[in-house]
């Protein structure tokens, strides 16, 4: 039996493993009660409208229509939820993007079950929640925010080539995909998860502004050396 008072949550995630791990999780605990799930943001969007949840936890990258931008028909559907990012993305454009478009927090797949419990039970009070690993990004976001067209260098700066808002693994990696190398093999040279590879192209590719792996190495090809 749920507490009276508990919060309802609706979890939002495309991973059918992590998704029912976490309802798992939450549902045995007597403060919330999960209220409905979804694999993606268009059925997130008609639970949402059908349940009125109180806190909407949702994935960013998924399949279809991303976190980020669903984050506009959440809050038309269900006016009075709050939504809490729950992704594995630690990019800051993804982080500035979530906060400008309404989310209330923004919190990693890594913290522990108690620090997500008390994220949400901090939302209920109005407060918004960033993962401390975020929150160093999270001032270099609003930085840049700000300091976009202040015109500190000739014609607005002399960062206006997108290539200098890539991180130095973005960097790493955009070489390594111009040369041809598949997810696979840069998850191989760089030692990490090929998830992690695709979510950095996608970043790298948001940045620059285009469209494909190709145009990228035709980018870097175009490059002064």
């Amino acid at each position: 039996m749920m507490g009276r008072g508990a919060i309802r949550v609706l979890v939002v995630d495309d991973h059918t493993l992590f998704r029912r791990g976490l309802i798992a999780l939450l549902a045995g605990d007597a403060r919330f009660e999960i209220v409905a799930e979804a694999g993606d943001a268009n059925e997130g969007h008609r639970q949402a409208a059908a349940t009125q949840p109180d806190v909407i936890l949702l994935d960013n990258h998924m399949p279809g229509v991303n976190g980020v931008d669903a984050l506009a028909g959440f809050k038309a559907l269900a006016p009075t939820a709050r939504v809490l990012m729950l992704t594995v993305s630690e990019d800051e454009c993804d982080l500035a993007a979530a906060l400008r478009g309404g989310a209330r927090g923004y919190l990693l797949k890594t913290m522990d079950s108690d620090m997500l419990a008390a994220a949400i039970l901090r939302t209920m009070t109005g407060e918004s929640v960033v993962s401390p690993e975020m929150t160093s990004k999270l001032v270099s976001a609003f930085q840049s925010h700000h300091g976009a067209g202040t015109g500190a260098g000739p014609g607005g700066g002399a960062d206006a080539d997108p290539i200098h808002s890539l991180s130095p693994r973005e960097r790493e990696i955009l070489e390594l995909i111009a040369r041809g190398d598949s997810n696979k093999e840069v998850a191989r040279a760089l030692g990490i998860a090929e998830a992690t590879v695709k979510i950095h192209v996608q970043h790298i590719l948001r940045k620059l502004k285009l469209s494909s792996r190709v145009q990228a190495a035709v980018y870097l090809a175009g490059r002064p050396s």
